[in-house]
């Protein structure tokens, strides 16, 4: 429990230590913010800096830092390890970075600043790769909502039906202003998985696992995975924990949220400090699994799912079981949702059409559903099929972390060369709080594609 702690104190303190050199490279400032410049009543609507966190706070905390850390926790306690150094270092950067290159270029984009600054070619392979992406993401958040949903009302519907309802959910969410469905019930759901990491972290403390139940990272940090052999820890560790630690999928969601915020001042509480939150969620989920699988043998080889509804139903009781599971059904609905929708500006943004009139969303949403349902089927009809799709997601959200990285490296290197940008921030040197991160992650996707059964590792097996 002293390591575990002593990782929780670092998140937070890292929020204001490292957070606060990051905003000092970035200079926010007092300029026009999209929304200021743009309000349409659909995508560019003003709204307060608090429910701005509390909706990307949810957006990005799909089941990313719940399942991804639940599956990473049977490398063992190295898992603090990365989601401490991951969030820091790269994750909050990468959000942070990527929502101030946003709001410098007027809301656009990822794929749109890609180009900008790696080139048209990068900018036309990121648009397509962005919403490949997006479409996994939206398919990958419908199955284990519905998982759960199913254990709750005791099958009474069946997955397949509760699957359907959460689609056609992401459906009206996507199409709709921001403000009507987004704006109004996000906050309320993110509340709900605040309580259950809260309520998970108290009850935590309260058993105070011993050394037999969570090791001290000190006691050394060895793969623990049953399947050590086939599953080095180095890459797939940094695979399996994405949200939590560094995820690409958060750079998408960031243009929905800069396209309502009112000031640049406040984008470092907005977007580091979500993916801080994120960070603390991940690392609970990873410090409850590992103290799980070993105090309950039974449970070593459940499903994600299983252990959620195990772990809320036992430590928080009926009651405030009922809501932790209901905040981790929320997340990934949230995340799913959200991904659609910025899969549709995605697409607007390339093709130059304006998403103010409904007869311009439509079309774009249509095929986007299309494509979303199509790969939901197979998920659904395929043996493993959600479970394929997951492994996917994950190589290409790293990926897509790895691109936004060199992307804000390029603007902050550009920038170091103009001598009065340098002087004013500080110093030549600013490019290397993304450069590093960028350079590590490269290393992660390509060995990872190269080791995994998903890439070419069966070759070598």
């Amino acid at each position: 429990m002293i390591s575990f702690t002593l990782c929780l104190i670092a998140l937070v303190v890292g929020y204001f230590t490292y957070g606060k050199l990051v905003e000092r490279i970035m200079q926010p400032d007092d300029r026009p913010t999209p929304v200021q410049l743009h309000a349409d009543g659909v995508d560019y609507v003003p709204l307060p800096r608090w429910k701005i966190f509390m909706i990307q706070f949810l957006n990005i905390a799909g089941i990313g830092p719940i399942f991804g850390p639940i599956l990473g926790a049977q490398y063992g306690e190295a898992a603090f390890v990365w989601i401490v150094i991951g969030c820091i270092f790269m994750g909050a950067v990468h959000d942070f970075t990527a929502a101030m290159l946003c709001l410098r270029h007027d809301g656009e984009s990822v794929p749109e600043t890609t180009a900008r600054y790696l080139g048209p070619g990068m900018g036309i392979f990121m648009r397509f790769f962005s919403i490949v992406l997006l479409v996994l993401v939206t398919a990958n958040f419908v199955d284990n909502p519905a998982k759960l949903l199913d254990i709750l009302t005791g099958g009474s519907l069946g997955v397949t039906a509760w699957v359907s309802i959460v689609f056609l959910y992401y459906v009206l969410a996507a199409l709709l202003p921001i403000d009507k469905i987004i704006g109004k019930i996000y906050p309320i759901f993110a509340v709900s998985l605040l309580f259950m990491v809260a309520g998970l972290l108290v009850v935590l403390y309260i058993k105070m696992p011993g050394r037999e139940f969570l090791p001290e990272l000190w006691d050394g940090l060895g793969n623990q995975h049953p399947q050590a052999a086939t599953h080095p820890m180095f890459p797939m560790l940094c695979i399996s924990i994405a949200c939590g630690a560094i995820s690409g999928f958060h750079s998408t969601q960031s243009p929905i949220m800069c396209r309502c915020l009112q000031s640049e001042r406040s984008a470092r509480p907005v977007f580091f400090g979500a993916m801080i939150v994120e960070g603390i969620v991940a690392l609970v989920w990873a410090a409850v699994t590992i103290w799980l699988i070993r105090a309950v043998p039974d449970m070593a080889g459940a499903t994600p799912a299983e252990i959620v509804n195990y772990l809320c139903n036992d430590w928080l009781g009926a009651i405030g079981g009922i809501l932790a599971v209901l905040g981790v059904i929320a997340a990934p609905i949230t995340s799913g949702d959200t991904a659609l929708r910025s899969a549709r500006l995605v697409a607007a943004d390339m093709l130059h059409l304006p998403q103010d009139k409904l007869r311009n969303r439509l079309p774009l949403s249509l095929v986007l559903y299309a494509a979303t349902f199509g790969l939901i089927i197979f998920a659904i009809t395929s043996a493993d099929g959600f479970n394929i799709v997951w492994r996917y997601f994950s190589w290409s959200n790293q990926t897509l972390a790895t691109i936004v990285l060199w992307t804000a490296t390029a603007y902050l290197y550009k920038r170091s060369r103009t001598p009065d940008l340098a002087r004013r921030t500080g110093g030549r040197l600013d490019y290397l709080i993304t450069c590093i991160p960028a350079a590590f992650m490269t290393v992660v996707c390509i060995y990872y594609i190269i080791v995994a059964p998903e890439g070419f590792g069966s070759l070598f097996n």
